[in-house]
């Protein structure tokens, strides 16, 4: 949620945001006219209540001839008050129900556009030349079937479609990789939380996911009323709504651990082979509240962790600066992280990371005090260090011409040592 004063004084600020988003530039002036209606509301239920207050004491003190007047004046004015404070009230769900509406104010850097708009801002590492090393690389499903450690077949039937088993030494990896993030993450200062999966409503409305894409996320409905989180970032930041953090000692980070959930609602046909595009995933999200003007070089900070995650896998990627209008509705600004898989000869996203200023605090009211003893929100950063998707980069890059799989230097202490999975058609 935005700062209605802020809005009142930069409507044009606003406006132009919400066209780079290519999302209603009319809402603005939509929010200003209930925000006018809201408070003429109010302060004709304030004006009516305190005159009936101020007939109230004139009742006790009047003379008995005076009083029966003064009683059915105080009726006639109760009925009155009654009715401004329903308008009132209906005027103000008006007035939040279009305020929750409007998405985050992009921030200037940001390019304009649509998905394909984003700007590429740096290339790292090597892309291996397979037809000079002699072979065809196989994708990562081909490669976990072959040595036994991806199952979709077996997934498919328990589960559904776009559901798998991790088993053997790729579900190991995953476990590896998992744990060196939280190894990351914990060295830099960030506190571990494993989180709840299910969450209630206020914390998914909060965050900014009850939008546009609202069909993406499983909810359970009654008796229940709850969601399943598509990040571990939707209950670490519910985990302090309604407080006033002490950020006097630098940023509140967390390392949330957390199973993942998405519907990929409207992805029929994409990404069908493999675990690229599932319904189920596992994931270490950073997460920092800050002071709003530190927020940019918080952002900087959890984009420098991620390509220090990715370099330890080895991996060459990419980093681009996503445009305004693939941005989610609490992003001010995202940069992802995008690993290259040979045989898509493209690059992928593997991270993501997003200054969501203090769109979600005002949701979710979490504040800090400031110098000056007040309150003011706080702002709330998120950022991938690490997820199930990297095991399809991390086996189609470590792929050697035998089959076998050359697992990272810096992942092998992780998994007792070994250094390569060999290819295996054996079941168990």
């Amino acid at each position: 949620m935005l700062d209605i004063q802020f809005i009142r004084e930069n409507a044009d600020i606003v406006k132009e945001s919400q066209r780079k988003r290519s999302e209603s530039v009319e809402l603005v002036d939509e929010v200003l006219s209930a925000d006018n209606a809201r408070r003429d509301a109010l302060s004709r239920f304030e004006t009516a209540r305190a005159e009936q207050k101020s007939i109230g004491k004139k009742v006790a003190a009047a003379p008995a001839e005076e009083k029966a007047a003064l009683i059915a004046q105080t009726k006639e004015l109760a009925q009155k008050v009654a009715e401004y404070k329903s308008a009132a009230d209906s005027a103000s769900e008006e007035f939040t129900t279009a305020m929750w509406k409007l998405s985050n104010i992009v921030e200037e850097e940001a390019p304009e556009g649509g998905e394909d708009d984003y700007v590429v801002v740096d290339e790292i590492g090597q892309i291996r030349d397979f037809a000079a090393e002699g072979f065809e690389p196989k994708n990562h499903l081909e490669l976990g079937e072959s040595v036994n450690g991806i199952d979709m077949k077996r997934g498919v039937k328990v589960s559904g479609s776009r559901f798998y088993f991790l088993r053997g030494a790729v579900a190991r990896m995953e476990i590896a990789m998992l744990t060196m993030a939280v190894d990351q993450a914990e060295e830099n200062g960030f506190s571990l939380a494993i989180t709840p999966t299910l969450v209630r409503p206020e914390a998914m409305r909060g965050t900014g996911f009850l939008n546009s894409h609202a069909d993406e996320i499983y909810r359970l409905r009654e008796p229940d009323d709850q969601y399943l989180v598509g990040t571990s970032e939707v209950a670490l930041a519910g985990m302090h709504a309604d407080e006033i953090l002490d950020l006097s000692n630098g940023p509140l980070r967390y390392c949330g651990w957390s199973s993942c959930y998405r519907r990929e609602a409207g992805s029929a046909g994409k990404d069908t082979m493999g675990i690229i595009r599932v319904h189920q995933f596992n994931k270490v999200e950073m997460f920092s509240y800050c002071k709003s003007e530190e927020a940019k070089e918080e952002h900087k900070r959890l984009l420098a962790m991620e390509q220090e995650m990715l370099g330890k896998m080895e991996l060459p990627y990419r980093i681009i600066d996503t445009a305004a209008g693939d941005l989610g509705s609490s992003a001010a600004r995202k940069f992802d992280c995008e690993a290259w898989v040979p045989t898509q000869g493209r690059y992928r996203e593997l991270t993501s990371t997003s200054n969501c200023t203090e769109y979600q605090a005002r949701r979710l009211n979490v504040r800090e005090r400031a110098e000056d003893g007040k309150t003011r929100p706080v702002s709330t950063l998120n950022g991938t260090l690490a997820t199930t998707r990297w095991l399809v980069a991390i086996l189609e890059n470590g792929q050697q011409k035998d089959g076998s799989i050359v697992i990272p230097k810096a992942m092998r202490p992780y998994m007792g040592g070994r250094e390569v999975i060999e290819p295996t058609r054996r079941e168990s």
